[in-house]
């Protein structure tokens, strides 16, 4: 007799129930093949910066900003030239990259700011990532992986968001998006990873470490308890995303700066050091060469909160422009990707999960409803076609679409924009009157990508002269971009 499957099952509890099937069968993807094959699945270190400038890195030619340690790793890694995030604010891009989906169609679409992205904090800690999601905590997890994030978690406060109920084994850090690096905060306790969803009022309190050197303190103290398994570390920095809170010996090495600038060196700097002394753990204990390493940010700086700069790209942290959306990116595996290369087609942080997943000899086949792609092929230039002819953006009512290497941007209060990106990183030249099909076009798989996704679901509200003044929602939206696509 066959059960039926009942429609509020999960995707994670599917997921599970299907990989226990591939197991009883026999097949080929499974942990204990590859085991009994003598393969040997690569520990994975995901290490991700916070608000970092996409200029703000030796290895892109910054001569201000000292990162010794990352500049190493790029000589020995692939560098991305067009890395994208899939949202230009943290929260969102987060989640995207957790899930390998575009966030906006599980509705995360802002960042979930209790207080402020509901009303008098109505919303409060109910804002999250959706507990039906699927993490590649999860899936990497069913592939035998001890995993571990360590840093800012920024997707749910509440219990039900919490990472050891998303994959996670363990967690060091804090939930919210920003917290101080120096003084313990109530508000934004570290997490015990031993204690699980108990929340550590006294441990940083009693031990003022910098939060910097705290996280990369318990990621090599991780890779110590490893016991030769395979690991999944995301080591998620909150560097150099405000507070501007830098230690005073860090400060002294960039005489010639002052006021943010300053501050985002000398962050800056004592990241690259913590990364550095967890790149030196793998070599120590001898598994660098079977360790699959990450590095990238989670969106373009906020240059007039933490001195970032983007240049040569325009725009900021929070719009759609190239500064926004377009990140460092390094990754490095031994004997699979290529030293002191580059690879210049656009690729997204949504690529990250199935990569991973490939990499831990999963079939990526059994990866569901994901924007992603398994990046293998590509960089080992086994394909040599793009990974994605079209990428987009959107939040609210502004979007944006990159098609090729023509991209076009949509705004609330103002024409339409189109760029040659390959000629123009730098948006300088609008060419949107000169190729009006073009723009016509895009502008219409736009919508219709737009038609895919979710509602939001916590809106902006927030009070202005008075009155409080509540954005559109989603369909609203839809329809005043339906009403302008019948006009083109």
């Amino acid at each position: 007799m066959v059960l039926p499957i009942k429609k509020h099952f999960s995707r994670k509890s599917l997921l599970t129930v299907s990989i226990i099937l591939i197991q009883l069968l026999g097949g080929s993807q499974t942990v204990s093949a590859n085991q009994s094959k003598g393969s040997e699945k690569p520990n994975i270190l995901f290490i991700l910066s916070d608000d970092a400038g996409y200029a703000d890195f030796g290895f892109h030619g910054s001569k201000i900003m000292k990162t010794p340690h990352l500049d190493d790793l790029a000589e020995q890694s692939m560098m991305f030239k067009q890395a994208y995030v899939s949202a230009a604010v943290c929260g969102p891009s987060r989640a995207g990259i957790l899930t390998g989906r575009y966030q906006q169609r599980f509705g995360f679409e802002e960042n979930n700011v209790p207080g402020y992205m509901s009303k008098n904090g109505t919303t409060g800690d109910k804002m999250g990532l959706a507990i039906e999601e699927v993490t590649i905590a999860d899936y990497l997890k069913e592939l035998g992986y001890t995993t571990t994030i360590i840093g800012k978690w920024h997707q749910g406060n509440a219990d039900e968001f919490h990472p050891l109920k998303r994959g996670f084994d363990s967690f060091y850090g804090f939930r919210g998006g920003a917290r101080s690096y120096f003084e313990y905060d109530e508000n934004n306790p570290l997490d015990r990873p031993e204690n699980g969803l108990e929340r550590d009022f006294e441990q940083f309190e009693e031990s003022p470490v910098y939060l910097t050197d705290a996280f990369a303190d318990e990621a090599i103290a991780t890779i110590d308890k490893a016991n030769h398994s395979p690991f999944f570390i995301f080591l998620s920095f909150n560097a150099v995303h405000t507070p501007m809170e830098a230690k005073p010996e860090d400060l002294a090495l960039f005489p010639e700066l002052t006021g943010k600038r300053k501050a985002a060196a000398a962050l800056t700097i004592s990241m690259d050091r913590a990364i550095g002394r967890v790149l030196k753990k793998l070599e120590e204990s001898g598994i660098a060469e079977n360790t699959l390493v990450v590095f990238t940010n989670d969106n373009g700086g906020p240059s007039d909160t933490n001195g970032s700069v983007n240049s040569p790209l325009s725009g900021t942290k929070a719009n759609h422009l190239e500064g926004g959306i377009r990140v460092p990116m390094l990754i490095r595996r031994p004997g699979h990707i290529k030293s002191n290369s580059t690879y210049n087609f656009p690729v997204s942080t949504l690529d990250l999960l199935p990569t991973f997943y490939s990499a831990a000899q999963g079939n990526t086949g059994h990866l569901k409803n994901i924007d992603g792609k398994d990046l293998m092929p590509y960089l080992n230039q086994t394909s040599k076609e793009r990974p994605h002819q079209t990428l987009y953006w959107k939040k609210e009512n502004r979007g944006a679409i990159r098609d090729g290497d023509w991209k076009l941007l949509r705004f609330p209060d103002r024409p339409i924009e189109l760029y040659n990106i390959e000629d123009d990183p730098s948006e300088m030249i609008d060419l949107a009157l000169k190729y009006p099909k073009k723009v016509r076009n895009m502008y219409k798989s736009l919508f219709n990508w737009e038609l895919t996704l979710a509602r939001p679901k916590w809106q902006l509200l927030r009070e202005y002269e008075g009155k409080a003044m509540k954005r559109m929602d989603t369909y609203r939206i839809l329809n005043d971009i339906q009403i302008q696509a019948k006009s083109l």
